[in-house]
């Protein structure tokens, strides 16, 4: 007999727990959900209330057989899964897929994996929190009811293989919505004045400090006019103004603030501080990382407090506990917070290293004194002028919490903070060193990155914390989104500078457009979008996904029947997936740019079996419409008549190269050179329409070296088995399938029976 057997959802969450439990607990691993929906009729029974048909997937037999024979064996069993309402659905799925019964089952939850929280969780174990179950099983049957619904009507209306979910089309709806209003955007250009001024320091010296004009000039005589006042004006001090400041630190971390400053401060992405957050949580150095809670424990703020003594002083320290604000924050977790305060690092990769300081920072940083800051305005009165210069400059008095984190920001216009200024009186006199007026524009609406996406999800209340990082996934996994960069552009702009009594203008230049890791909606994407906002303006309603997910939280603490409240939803939607199934057209983006000035027919493009493609003529005419892919970066949404033209002068015939054609054209890889009828890419900086064959015969000459270093050895007797080189070292293509060569062996040396041997092993262990 087993004396305990613990279970919990991860192997390395088992690893650490078993450190901290004697020879009396067995520890294992049930490798995350144990069961899934069905994929036969829904896997749920709509006619019946919803029930939901729960199957063992394949992958999972062999770990649930286990587990089985485990549990009957045992006195008790303890499921010690996550303690949010996924946690609770898996302990309740192991409940009853393993025949657990009820006297020798204890549910025990905790928010950190340290040998306190695992015994005091032993010392006051509870029931499977049913409340908690029904809210995970709601949100799953319902994402399972849009998806299979919406999915199939899509691949009628749209393209095959599209699929729609409720939380992912709203969050393609905010990317597509923030491009259009970037499209829209118009810049205005505007002139920017800045002065330079001198005042004596009573030691026969200068101090030097600058200064902005109060208004921007709209136009370049209007700059002018203005530095021409300036000429013969006198600058005098009229206002010092000196105000003591005051900065609070931000709270503890919650899933989105994380996912924030580590994408911010770090690089990462959503994705990636979610994976290492979990590493660090299930081997004992964070709490749980999914929480919208900005909370600390008493025993927390006291570890915290000693910390600060000990590092930094009294007068740094003052303890604080932060309240939640978030729209339908859930569950009475903590904050993101590492278990031991005293431990300011820990081992690990060094992405562990980095997030756990991150975050061991932000912990203390809540927890100390503000810092203390004295702002100075300075304003300036220009004699024949209506405007004022004003400069300001903001010294610090004591760091307090700065001493140890700063917040970041996602504001890509913060203003440039100057540091101290110098000791002026009112109706002092000013040196006017220069004055430069520069022309400026304004800026468009910033895209979004995978973090503050989550940010505004996170205020919008669509969501969860559990949900960010996996809806950012599948969008982007679906390619109605891509994450990239956009390189910048440069643009011409004037600058006047007054230097003693001459006014010089030169042309500068400004870098602009610059995009690094922002997500942009692709042509699918925005086509899905519209689709469903016509059809389901509720699904895509920002307030109705908010209250949906409301409604799961008050299903969670029991003040909802989840099946009623998924039967108010389904029925409307079900009717409306008949009505649209019935009523509406099939919509392909197609967009009329214009006509062909050769041949007068309309030129169009729209969404094509392979992707957005550009097209010349009907299908009704006698003569075929020509075709041609949009090139990356091209959309349906922007692209005009020129561009879509040009699109038809490839692909092109640039030359012959050993008697035969060397062709330039864009398939559904991109740009390509083809020669013999292989295809070669482009490089990134070659462009389809102006590249010339000696650059041509240069990339195919690239390919074929690298082609001959590929191949390491054939057989005449089997033309299918290959040995060649690879991304990761050696290894065996035969009837493409590909088959790692052991480190042992030398390619070069081996025989076409080892190479059978090698590929009969291989396929041998697939089998089992």
């Amino acid at each position: 007999m087993i004396e305990n057997l613990v279970i919990v959802e991860s192997p390395a969450k088992a690893k650490t727990i078993e450190r901290f439990l004697g020879k009396a607990y067995t520890v294992k691993s049930s490798f995350g959900h144990i069961r899934d929906l069905a994929k036969k009729n829904l896997g749920i029974d709509v006619d019946d209330g919803f029930i939901p048909q729960y199957i063992v997937p394949t992958d999972k037999k062999k770990v649930v057989k286990e587990l089985k024979e485990l549990a009957k064996k045992s006195e008790l069993v303890w499921l010690a899964t996550d303690e949010d309402r996924e946690g609770e659905a898996i302990a309740w799925h192991l409940f009853e897929e393993l025949s657990l019964e009820q006297e020798k089952t204890r549910r025990i939850v905790f928010h950190e994996i340290t040998k306190d929280a695992i015994l005091n969780a032993l010392d006051n174990p509870r029931h499977i929190d049913t409340n908690l179950v029904n809210a995970q099983q709601a949100r799953r049957v319902l994402d399972r009811l849009v998806g299979f619904e919406l999915s199939p009507l899509l691949w009628k209306k749209i393209k095959p293989s599209l699929s729609a979910g409720r939380v992912q089309s709203v969050a393609v709806k905010l990317i597509v919505e923030k491009e259009r209003e970037i499209q829209k955007f118009t810049s205005k250009k505007y002139f920017r004045v800045t002065g330079k001024f001198s005042v004596s320091d009573g030691k026969g010296g200068w101090s030097h400090f600058k200064a902005d004009l109060s208004r921007r000039f709209d136009t370049l005589k209007e700059a002018r006019d203005f530095l021409s006042t300036c000429q013969n004006s006198d600058f005098t001090v009229d206002n010092v103004e000196k105000k003591p400041l005051k900065k609070s630190p931000a709270p503890p971390f919650t899933t989105s603030t994380l996912q924030q400053e580590a994408s911010r401060k770090l690089g990462f992405s959503v994705n990636q501080t979610m994976s290492v957050a979990q590493r660090l949580y299930e081997s004992g150095k964070i709490t749980y990382m999914r929480t919208d809670s900005v909370n600390l424990s008493k025993l927390a703020i006291g570890s915290a407090a000693g910390k600060i003594r000990e590092s930094f002083g009294e007068e740094y320290l003052k303890s604080r506990n932060f309240t939640t604000k978030a729209k339908g924050a859930q569950e009475a977790h903590e904050a993101i917070r590492p278990t031991y305060l005293d431990q300011s690092t820990v081992e690990g990769n060094r992405a562990e290293q980095r997030l756990y300081e991150l975050i061991w920072k932000r912990t203390l940083a809540s927890q100390m004194s503000e810092a203390q800051l004295e702002k100075t305005t300075i304003s300036i009165v220009v004699s024949g002028a209506s405007e004022r210069f004003v400069a300001t400059g903001e010294v610090l008095k004591f760091d307090g919490f700065l001493k140890v984190y700063m917040e970041s920001t996602d504001d890509e216009q913060e203003e440039e903070t100057r540091g101290l200024l110098p000791p002026v009186k009112v109706k002092d006199h000013l040196n006017r060193e220069e004055i430069e007026a520069t022309e400026k524009s304004t800026m468009q609406p910033a895209r979004y990155a995978e973090a503050s996406l989550v940010k505004k999800m996170e205020e919008l209340g669509i969501g969860r914390p559990s949900t960010y990082a996996p809806t950012i996934s599948t969008i982007q996994q679906r390619e109605y989104v891509v994450k990239e960069d956009r390189k910048g552009n440069l643009r011409e702009m004037s600058q006047l500078l007054l230097k003693g009594d001459a006014i010089a203008q030169k042309v500068i230049q400004e870098k602009y457009g610059f995009e690094k890791g922002k997500l942009f909606p692709t042509d699918i994407g925005i086509i899905v979008n519209d689709f469903l906002e016509q059809y389901f303006q509720n699904i895509m309603n920002f307030n109705f996904t908010a209250s949906v997910e409301k409604e799961f939280d008050e299903i969670a603490i029991g003040n909802l029947n989840w099946p009623k409240m998924i039967e108010r939803f389904y029925n409307p939607f079900h009717s409306k997936v008949d009505s649209a199934t019935q009523t509406s057209e099939r919509s392909k983006g197609e967009k009329i740019l214009g006509e062909d000035p050769e041949s007068g027919k309309p030129v169009s493009v729209k969404i094509g079996r392979f992707g957005p493609i550009a097209q010349i003529g009907e299908a009704s005419d006698e003569e075929k419409p020509r075709f041609a892919s949009l090139l990356k970066g091209q959309s349906l949404e922007t692209i005009t008549l020129e561009e879509a033209l040009d699109l038809f002068r490839l692909p092109r015939n640039i030359g012959q190269f050993e008697k035969e054609d060397v062709i330039i054209g864009v398939g559904k890889y991109g740009p390509y050179v083809r020669h013999r009828s292989k295809f070669f890419s482009l490089d990134k900086a070659d462009d389809p329409y102006t590249i010339q064959l000696d650059r041509a015969l240069e990339i195919i000459h690239e390919k074929r070296v690298e082609a001959e270093n590929r191949n390491i050895k054939q057989f005449e007797e089997e033309p299918d088995l290959l040995i060649l080189n690879g991304r990761y070292g050696p290894y065996i293509s035969y009837k493409k399938k590909n088959y790692r060569i052991p480190k042992s062996r030398k390619p070069e040396e081996l025989t076409l029976e080892e190479c059978r041997e090698i590929i009969e092993k291989a396929a041998s262990r697939t089998k089992k």
